[in-house]
């Protein structure tokens, strides 16, 4: 592989794993663009009379990824309905990505809240300790101080 290309997809990787979230998600758009666009095309090609033009079988990717089906158009060829049956998987595969990225976004955000709760109620008690601490070394300076003056007399 030429460096350059390997640099490319290095900085690329890199930039996805320091946000995966969207990386997952990205990547699952793209690849289910690419599939949907090809799906079309190779359903003209593959079903000729079914799909009469490039945009009907653009029109049917769309429908099948996005798990729509409206059943206007269908493949009839064995070889149009395996590629239905990756097109209809890819798109499921899309929304179970976008699902678990959206699901992943809201857990970290609520991880966070609690976290900084979880901190600022500690410090709080922390600090409701110290003084308490405070309170009692006062009162035990003061009862040493008292039994300290009736042994003096």
């Amino acid at each position: 592989m030429p460096l350059g290309i390997q640099r490319r997809i290095d900085a690329e990787l890199e930039r996805i794993t320091r946000r995966p979230l969207r990386g997952a998600w990205m990547g699952a758009a793209v690849v289910t663009l690419v599939v949907t666009v090809i799906a079309g095309l190779l359903m003209r090609l593959t079903d000729p009379h079914s799909f009469p033009n490039i945009w009907l079988g653009l029109w049917w990717a769309v429908q099948t990824t996005t798990t729509v089906g409206y059943g206007d158009v269908v493949p009839a060829s064995a070889l149009g309905r395996v590629i239905a049956a990756f097109v209809m998987v890819v798109g499921l595969g899309f929304i179970t990505v976008s699902t678990a990225a959206i699901t992943s976004a809201f857990l970290e955000a609520a991880r966070r809240r609690r976290a900084a709760t979880t901190t600022d109620s500690v410090a709080e008690e922390v600090r409701e300790l110290r003084h308490q601490m405070e309170l009692l070394t006062a009162e035990v300076r003061a009862v040493r101080g008292a039994n300290g003056s009736e042994r003096a007399s």
